[in-house]
């Protein structure tokens, strides 16, 4: 009788693992996905009714680094976040996508970039996890194309741009017919150059008290302005450029303040950030303001490379009084990022996939506009 009911309760639980194990299982490591609906809500927790952070469209990629209760863990802007599952198709194994290179510890690499980012992976669209400077020295652990892998000396590992090192080269043992299947925001900047040596001031309009425009569901052009910047910033840093911000959190700063913060710096370029809104609900599109002539370069610049960039309407260049624009010493422009009173530029705006695309161009352009 005692073996019986030993029996039975070792049954049990083996019944119950089968049952929650499985909800609380890790995805594979860096498993992509591909977003399979038209609109898919990005949530704070793995739950229907928790916070929507943000939204995916269809044909957005999602990499996967947790699973539970038929809900996975990403990031999105920098921050964890959730999809349910049910919305995507696994399209395979990031890592099996980037070739790498027989790992060595006898070679080092030292940054030779003002200031750098340190990611999760070799690509621009991985996550920041650390930030380095000019004349740190790594081990070298692995070359994955144009990236290479670290040893940040507390057991863990991180992937930097080769072209912002000393070692700007793949591993000697990687094969030359060697190809990789990486998505566009993995590339280089254009034309492989840097914007190492240039001061670049990033305006994120508005904050704290001033919600900027209000546009529909309730969504503050200040929120939205300061996801985008955070990503504007990140792949700057990425091509070298020394990025001082006006602001770097929700709150107010005056037009004056952010004229002077850009003339104490001795600012190569200065670029206010904003999302328009009109009473018109079809009024829609990405346009760059400019003051006067000497700005007029910059702002060509910047719109052309948007507009090729982005799937929102072209309303071209703009002449604008702005105080911001009209007291910098630098060449200034606004870029008005698209209109939150439009329902088509609303739902596109609010992607991570959107915003990295303003913010490659944005590098692109100044890259263009200094080379």
């Amino acid at each position: 009788m005692k073996y019986f009911r030993n029996l039975i309760a070792g049954i049990g639980i083996l019944v119950l693992l089968s049952t929650f194990l499985p909800s609380l299982a890790y995805a594979n490591e860096g498993q992509t996905y591909e977003v399979n609906s038209t609109i898919l809500n990005v949530r704070s927790e793995p739950a229907a009714d928790s916070q929507i952070v943000g939204l995916l469209q269809k044909g957005n990629n999602v990499m996967a680094f947790n699973e539970q209760h038929g809900w996975v863990q990403t990031y999105y802007g920098g921050i964890e976040a959730w999809v349910a599952k049910h919305h995507l198709i696994p399209v395979g194994n990031t890592h099996q996508n980037n070739p790498t290179v027989s790992k060595t510890s006898s070679e080092t690499i030292t940054v030779t970039a003002t200031s750098v980012n340190v990611r999760s992976g070799p690509g621009m669209d991985y996550s920041i996890i650390d930030s380095t400077r000019s004349g740190d020295t790594y081990n070298l652990v692995e070359t994955s194309g144009d990236w290479h892998n670290v040893n940040l000396g507390n057991g863990s590992t991180g992937w930097i741009a080769a072209w912002l090192t000393d070692s700007n080269h793949s591993s000697k043992s990687q094969v030359a017919s060697l190809t990789t299947n990486t998505s566009s925001n993995d590339s280089k900047p254009a034309s492989n150059r840097s914007l190492e040596g240039y001061t670049i001031v990033l305006d994120p309009g508005h904050g704290g008290n001033d919600p900027g425009a209000i546009g529909l569901g309730g969504i503050y052009e200040k929120d939205l302005v300061s996801s985008t910047a955070t990503k504007v910033e990140s792949q700057l840093r990425d091509a070298g450029a020394n990025v001082i911000n006006t602001r770097s959190g929700d709150y107010y700063v005056s037009l004056n303040k952010r004229v002077n913060i850009s003339n104490a710096n001795h600012t190569d370029a200065f670029i206010s950030l904003h999302f328009d809104s009109y009473p018109a609900l079809s009024v829609k599109g990405v346009s760059t303001y400019y003051a006067n002539d000497t700005d007029r370069k910059l702002a060509q610049n910047i719109q052309s490379t948007l507009a090729s960039s982005v799937n929102l309407n072209n309303r071209g260049l703009m002449q604008g009084n702005y105080r911001v624009l009209r007291s910098t010493t630098a060449p200034s422009v606004l870029v008005e990022l698209g209109f939150i009173s439009n329902p088509n530029d609303l739902a596109i705006i609010q992607t991570a996939e959107y915003q990295n695309q303003v913010a490659k161009a944005i590098t692109n352009a100044l890259i263009e506009y200094f080379h």
